[in-house]
């Protein structure tokens, strides 16, 4: 029994570390009570100053001292700083609880019949009052008067934004009760999706982590906007709103040294630490608070901490020892959660009773009062306090740290217990007890139908809510457009629409120059946001560091190095360029913040982000993914693309999928040209579409480093060009004795193809048409949507795909031939209604000569001469033996190994 109660205690009191001796206490005491005096009567700046002082001198001196970048387990705000709150705070806390309770009855009525709906309680529970403030006193919408701050809300609570709403008057009954239930319209999403609720959600933040950077970028770009003198955004604000579990997610903390560099005071994190996630303590061991202190504070941000209620405040006030403090600072968090688990007797004995002087400051509580000592995330004066300090910080930007109770009021279904996360049922006498305590007007008799609440319009409280929604407006909202924008038309980019003549170039070459076109438009030019991570000088952009300039928001404080040269590297105030370093995924934030402009800022911008290609998709799909959701419009360049074009790099670099990713998002428009006219005609039209016409969509292209010759724009192949193919070689009338094969191409091997209609005419006596595939991704829609239409309509006219009508006229089986692998150009096989056969490039990229790494991936002019005499063969149109005769003529090893098993 003895070693059971030393376990108990061990695992309730952890040892204090061992302090050194204090060779002399007396004159410890004399410094100590000299900083009390200057706290008493100059203040805490005075205090801080001195001692940051003296702490430089000490290390002047030689001794190895820092001030450090945590402080103790208390409020960063005394109560002697604590801004009043304003309002009234009883009508206030009334309209919390009734949020509190639609927000839990809209979950629980959704699952009454299934589970299979889902839904989350909890979160919202630990961070209504966290929200409350904001909607209250802080979140402004956009209007005549002001810009409109943006909210990036916590994905999981969107109960509770729904519940406000419901109030407010923007959303009706029926939708809360069709929370969940979208198909037939008339219910509401999950959680914030833009392309689901277009005129309410802003920002989709659900999937963890992109939030809190996208947040960071947006706060930035919001300042290049006013720089540029494009859009006066000041007074207006980002607040991001996370979770203590989701700081684990590397995006969520990879970009504050940004926001701190960028002296992002327009930006302000709220992390509500509730001390769980879905499967436990976030922090069991140790203190979520302060470890996210030091790595805030380390990186510049101000870091404020509401950790205590007000009823906290008279303890800690008559804490003349330390020792409530020194207990505050020991307890871990898994500690934490245990207390809130239990009653007010149980924190006496497990918290307070550890020390005497702790026992001592609660002698004359009750256990009830023991019990009702708040953390500061549901004291809404503690939080009010904390937010107008971060509005008012200068120079830096601020995150608050929170402390809350995950499921705060759920009572036993929940509150502060590993489930809580996945509560999505309440039983009837927990609802009952939810209702009393926050005082909810229903009655015993309606309390088994969840029914929804909603005041009286003449009530007081919802005339004080309708004040708060006049002076502040309602969030989240979505703007769905802007000023339309008169773009260029084709004939601005007639330089790209004619051949090169003898000169080669890289369809990178071909972008830049269309680019620069654009940004001397004189209508839409200075809304152009060039964006790259680190790869100006591989894609030829460098030539626009001097001419535009790199955004700065401090100008350039150095002598470039190569300021001598005539394109030298040049920051400045209003530069127009994004140069986001070696950061893929900050420069996406950025291109989603310049691409969502039109809605977050009311002003369209028109963003450009160059990238190795390899590094696109592949490495930020899930921001790509969001930036469809978020609606942008703008341009994804996919740099040095295909397997085999930057063919120097080797496995890591080479691109072979990344147009198969793009097809992945619905609203992403991809193509993979060859020509320099083929580039014009996709951007000028995506400038209509998204510019003009404010089309939800944006563009992916992908680009190479290859050098050739491009020839003049066929006539009539504009229509072509944009559905994805069109004829680009005709090998004349057809023969009906004569063998004739259809060749597809696209990006980096349509000239390999075109060198195979050659030898194929030379060396076999075969007719070979090649046409240009711009985008397998849109003649798969096309014939998606055509099938589709088909299989509704079965009493009509059938129609045919764009890919069927194209080829109708033009007998033989088809090849195709791409830099990707086969499923690109797979994909159109339905809609083929011939023999078909598909060259890509399946396996791992390595080094070597183009010429090397296209044989050794069988997509070569050779390998498509192969593939169309077999299918020639297959068809009995020609004999087999010319097959192998092909195979032994081209010197093909027929038992090389497959590349993609190598």
């Amino acid at each position: 029994m003895a070693e059971v109660a030393l376990m108990a205690t061990m695992t309730t009191s952890p040892p204090i570390s061992a302090q050194p001796a204090d060779p002399d206490p007396q004159e410890t005491q004399e410094w100590l009570d000299a900083i009390d005096g200057v706290l008493k009567t100059e203040g805490p700046a005075r205090a801080q100053q001195l001692v940051e002082s003296v702490v430089e001198r000490a290390q002047a001196g030689g001794a190895h001292v820092s001030l450090g970048i945590q402080t103790p387990y208390i409020n960063t705000i005394p109560t002697s700083e604590q801004a009043p709150m304003p309002g009234s705070d009883e009508l206030e806390t009334r309209l919390r609880h009734y949020v509190r309770w639609n927000a839990m009855a809209m979950v629980v009525r959704a699952n009454l019949h299934s589970s299979e709906l889902g839904g989350h309680v909890a979160s919202f529970s630990s961070a209504a009052t966290l929200y409350d403030v904001g909607f209250n006193h802080f979140f402004h919408a956009p209007s005549e008067q002001h810009g409109g701050d943006l909210v990036f809300f916590q994905g999981h609570s969107s109960p509770g934004f729904y519940a406000r709403a419901f109030l407010e008057g923007r959303l009706t009954e029926e939708q809360l009760i069709n929370f969940r239930q979208e198909v037939r319209g008339k219910g509401l999403s999950s959680y914030p999706h833009p392309w689901l609720m277009p005129d309410f959600w802003q920002f989709p933040t659900v999937s963890m982590g992109l939030g809190p950077m996208m947040a960071i970028y947006h706060a930035r770009f919001m300042r290049y906007l006013t720089h540029r003198g494009i859009a006066d955004t000041s007074g207006r604000n980002v607040w991001a709103f996370l979770g203590d579990g989701e700081v684990d997610e590397p995006e969520s903390l990879g970009a504050i040294s940004v926001a701190a560099r960028e002296q992002l005071d327009n930006l302000i994190f709220v992390i509500n630490c509730n001390l769980q996630r879905l499967d436990g303590p976030v922090r069991g061991n140790g203190k979520i608070i302060q470890e996210l202190e030091r790595v805030f504070r380390g990186a510049g941000w101000n870091v404020i901490k509401v950790i205590w209620g007000s009823n906290w405040d008279p303890l800690l006030a008559k804490d003349h020892t330390g020792r409530l403090v020194q207990l505050m600072n020991e307890c871990v968090d898994g500690d934490y959660q245990t207390f809130k688990a239990n009653h007010g007797a149980f924190v006496r004995e497990h918290f307070f009773a550890r020390y005497p002087e702790t026992a001592q400051l609660v002698a004359n509580m009750t256990d009830e009062q023991i019990w009702a000592l708040q953390r500061g995330g549901h004291d809404p004066r503690k939080v009010y306090a904390a937010y107008a300090a971060a509005v008012k910080t200068e120079g830096q930007p601020t995150v608050i740290l929170a402390k809350t109770i995950k499921g705060y009021g759920m009572g036993s279904s929940g509150e502060a217990q590993n489930i809580a996360h996945q509560q999505k049922h309440m039983e009837l006498q927990a609802m009952r007890a939810f209702r009393d305590r926050f005082a909810i007007p229903v009655s015993d008799e309606q309390l088994e139908k969840i029914p929804f609440y909603k005041p009286p319009e003449d009530s007081r409280e919802m005339q004080y809510l309708r004040e708060r929604q006049k002076e502040l407006g309602t969030v989240p909202q979505r703007r769905r457009r802007a000023a339309p924008l008169a773009v260029p038309q084709l004939a601005a980019f007639d330089a790209q629409l004619k051949g090169t003549g003898e000169r080669e170039i890289s369809t990178t070459m071909a972008f830049v120059r269309i680019l620069a076109a654009v940004i001397r438009d004189k209508q839409i030019g200075h809304r152009v946001v060039p964006i790259v991570a680190d790869e100006s000088r591989t894609f030829g952009m460098e030539g626009m560091f001097r001419q535009l300039g790199i955004f700065s928001q401090v100008g350039q404080l150095y002598n470039p190095q190569d300021a001598a040269q005539l394109m030298y590297y040049r920051e400045d105030k209003s530069g127009q360029i994004l140069q986001e370093g070696i950061n893929e995924a900050g420069a996406i934030s950025s291109w989603i913040a310049a691409a969502t402009s039109y809605s977050s800022n009311n002003e369209q911008m028109i963003p450009f982000y160059i990238f190795y290609s390899m590094f696109g998709f592949q490495r930020v799909g899930d921001l790509a993914w969001a930036a469809g959701d978020m609606r942008s419009r703008g341009f994804l360049i996919g740099g040095t693309s295909g397997r085999t074009t930057l063919n120097g790099e080797g496995l890591q670099h080479e691109d072979g999928h990344s147009q198969v990713f793009a097809s992945f998002i619905p609203n992403c428009v991809s193509y993979d040209p060859t020509y320099s006219y083929e580039l014009a005609v996709i951007i000028q039209d995506g400038l209509r579409r998204m510019c003009a016409a404010q089309e939800d969509i944006y563009y992916y292209i992908t680009v190479m480093n290859e050098n050739y010759h491009h020839p003049d724009m066929p006539a009539g192949a504009e229509n072509g060009i944009l559905r994805g193919m069109y004829l680009l070689r005709d090998a004349g009338k057809a023969e009906t004795k004569k063998p004739r094969v259809q060749l597809l191409g696209s990006g980096a091997i349509l000239r390999e193809v075109l060198a195979a209609a050659e030898l194929l005419a030379a060396d076999f006596d075969v007719a070979a048409d090649v046409w240009s595939v711009t985008s397998f991704n849109e003649l798969r829609r096309d014939g998606l949507a055509v099938q589709r239409y088909n299989l509704l309509h079965p009493e009509e006219k059938a129609r045919l795909p764009y890919v069927e009508q194209a080829l109708a006229d033009h007998p033989g089986p088809v090849v195709a031939a791409t830099d990707y692998v086969k499923t690109f150009g797979d994909q159109i096989r339905p809609f083929i209604k011939r023999p078909y056969h598909v060259l890509g490039t399946d396996g791992f990229g390595r080094s070597d000569y183009r010429r090397m790494l296209r044989e050794f991936f069988e997509v070569n002019r050779e390998f498509v001469v192969l593939a169309a005499l077999k299918k020639l063969a297959d068809a009995g149109t020609i004999s087999g033996s010319l097959v192998s005769q092909a195979i032994k003529k081209y010197d093909i090893d027929p038992n090389k190994p497959n590349p993609l098993t190598v």
